[in-house]
C-alpha cells in the first residue's frame, strides 16, 4: 500500500502544457522523482503502471491528472519542501517520456510553512 500525503507537488504552466502533449502522444502518465543513479535527481515521466510502486514510495500529489511519487527514504529528506515542476530546454532522462523531445523536467522547491504545532501547513 503507497503512502498518500496531502499534495506537495505543483507544475508551472510551461510544465503542464508539456504534460497534456505527453498525454496526447502516449496516453495515461505518471511521474516519479528520481532519487539519483542513473538519471540524478530529476522527475521522470513514465506511462501509468510502467513503474511498479508500492510501500516504499509516498505519493506526494497529482500535476496535470498524473499520479506523482517518491521514494519513503527521499520523501524523509524532502519532507519539509513543497515541489514545483518545470520545464527546461535540455534532454530528459534516458528513462523519461520527455527525453528525445528537446525539454526536460526539472524539480524546484520551496520550504514549506511549519504550523505554530510544528508540523507542514
Amino acid at each position: 500500500m503507497t503512502v498518500e500525503v496531502s499534495s506537495k507537488v505543483t507544475a508551472t504552466p510551461e510544465a503542464l502544457q508539456r504534460i497534456e502533449e505527453l498525454k496526447a502522444k502516449h496516453g495515461p502518465l505518471m511521474f516519479h522523482q528520481s532519487g539519483g543513479c542513473c538519471d540524478g535527481s530529476s522527475p521522470m515521466c513514465y506511462h501509468e503502471g510502467e513503474l511498479l510502486v508500492g510501500d516504499n514510495d509516498v505519493k506526494l500529489g497529482e500535476i496535470g491528472g498524473c499520479s506523482f511519487y517518491m521514494s519513503v527514504p527521499q520523501y524523509e529528506v524532502w519532507k519539509h519542501t513543497d515541489l514545483i515542476i518545470d520545464v527546461v530546454p535540455g534532454r530528459g532522462g534516458m528513462f523519461s517520456l520527455e527525453g528525445p523531445e528537446g525539454y526536460r523536467f526539472l524539480t524546484r522547491s520551496e520550504v514549506c510553512a511549519v504550523d505554530s504545532d510544528g508540523t507542514d501547513g
